[in-house]
């Protein structure tokens, strides 16, 4: 049975089955496995990992009289969470997702040249370009606006070596989605695109060896690393008559959590900037979107999912559910199964539903087979088909699942 417990109700002998948190917070290779060694158990108590689930049935139960949450319960917590979110209305698209992809890819390319070309020159010590990356995120926030999936979408489909210098692209076009969500004025949403790009500036200063790694990092390398925001920082403070406040607070402030624990302040709820409290959202869920050279990335309604779970003390809870709204429950590219038995991989968002968007069928779980692709609205009156949870595509293997949404072959999408 699964038991969801507080770090400091560990004991020997508990089987870890998974840690509540980003995967690249906690400090060991493996997530499940059977607590013997109590060092371990100072490490996790140590670490931002403040939940994690243990399974009862492969190792010690909770010490009796002691609070923990059932798996069931979890789920219904995040369920009622999800459903919050989509109660209300979402920012809509003014052209479809296909009209925008052509478009999307170029910009993305684009993109990736241009802060590739930032990072090395930071690296060199170089004075940032401002009105480059501004030029690009003018061109970012209106594709952004013409349809918000395209960009986003793409952006996910960053490889493990382009992870350093697309996160900043997929992060600038996240807040960007995420700032029409909140209603913010025209302004406002350029500067938190702009504080998107920029807000891992820090890694350029980095060593590579550690940037780089092609692993897991130590805890003597992931403090090194921890040393990103206040290296950013500086490099913007040098340009800071060409930068506004928000980008210079995003950029320092990003790993920040409303209960205390991120850094490298340590601020706590109100402490943390609206921008900031965006640029912590939007960084977890690329980061764990993102395939690295150790770990394959979450999928995406996966990732929803799980940053709901444990959203209470890492998010500001307003944020949090306007990030939901303007990516969906079920964000582009996600594999879901249908009452019906088939498999569809969602398309593009509803107006009407975050529950129903525009998927496209494609495979029978009940005949075992590839079923010609056709797209089905569920949000269509005539629709009576419903998703009835996510799939885990590592599972079912389907190679041309991003060639099915987007139209576009892979792996170099741009």
């Amino acid at each position: 049975m699964l038991k969801k417990i507080r770090v400091g109700q560990l004991q020997p002998g508990m089987y870890i089955k998974e840690f509540c948190g980003s995967w690249m917070e906690h400090p060991f290779w493996r997530t499940s496995f059977v607590l013997d060694d109590p060092k371990d158990i100072a490490t996790i108590q140590a670490s931002s990992i403040k939940e994690l689930w243990i399974d009862t049935d492969k190792g010690c139960d909770v010490l009796a009289g002691e609070v923990a949450v059932a798996e069931s319960d979890s789920e219904a917590e995040v369920d009622a969470a999800l459903a919050r979110a989509a109660d209300s209305g979402r920012e809509l698209e003014q052209v479809s997702i296909h009209e925008e992809l052509s478009r999307a890819v170029k910009i993305c390319a684009k993109s990736k040249r241009a802060v590739t070309s930032m990072f090395a020159e930071a690296r060199m010590g170089k004075a940032v370009d401002t009105a480059v990356a501004r030029k690009l995120v003018e061109e970012i926030s209106d594709s952004v606006s013409r349809n918000a999936g395209a960009m986003l979408s793409l952006a996910r489909l960053k490889s493990a070596d382009d992870y350093t210098y697309m996160h900043s692209v997929a992060v600038c076009a996240l807040m960007l989605a995420l700032a029409r969500q909140l209603g913010l004025d025209e302004q406002q949403t350029r500067s938190v695109g702009l504080a998107g790009l920029m807000h891992d500036l820090g890694k350029a200063r980095m060593p590579m060896a550690v940037l780089n790694k092609p692993g897991k990092l130590t805890p003597e390398e992931f403090a090194i690393m921890k040393g990103h925001p206040a290296e950013g920082h500086k490099m913007l403070l040098a340009v800071a008559d060409s930068v506004d406040a928000s980008t210079l607070d995003v950029c320092l402030h990003h790993h920040e959590k409303v209960d205390g624990s991120g850094y490298p302040d340590g601020l706590k709820g109100d402490q943390i900037s609206l921008y900031a409290q965006m640029g912590a959202v939007c960084d977890v869920y690329d980061a764990i979107t993102s395939n690295r050279p150790y770990k394959a990335g979450w999928d995406p309604a996966e990732s929803i999912r799980k940053m709901a779970e444990w959203a209470e003390g890492h998010f500001d809870p307003i944020v949090f559910q306007a990030f939901v709204k303007s990516l969906g429950i079920y964000p582009i590219g996600s594999l879901v199964r249908l009452e019906s038995g088939k498999l569809a991989v969602v398309m593009e968002q509803s107006k009407d539903s975050l529950l129903k968007p525009r998927v496209k069928v494609f495979y029978s779980t009940k005949s075992r087979a590839r079923l010609a692709p056709k797209i089905i609205d569920l949000a269509a009156a005539h629709c009576k088909d419903s998703i009835t949870g996510r799939e885990d595509p590592a599972e079912w293997n389907f190679p041309d699942l991003t060639e099915l949404w987007s139209g576009l072959p892979g792996p170099n999408y741009w």
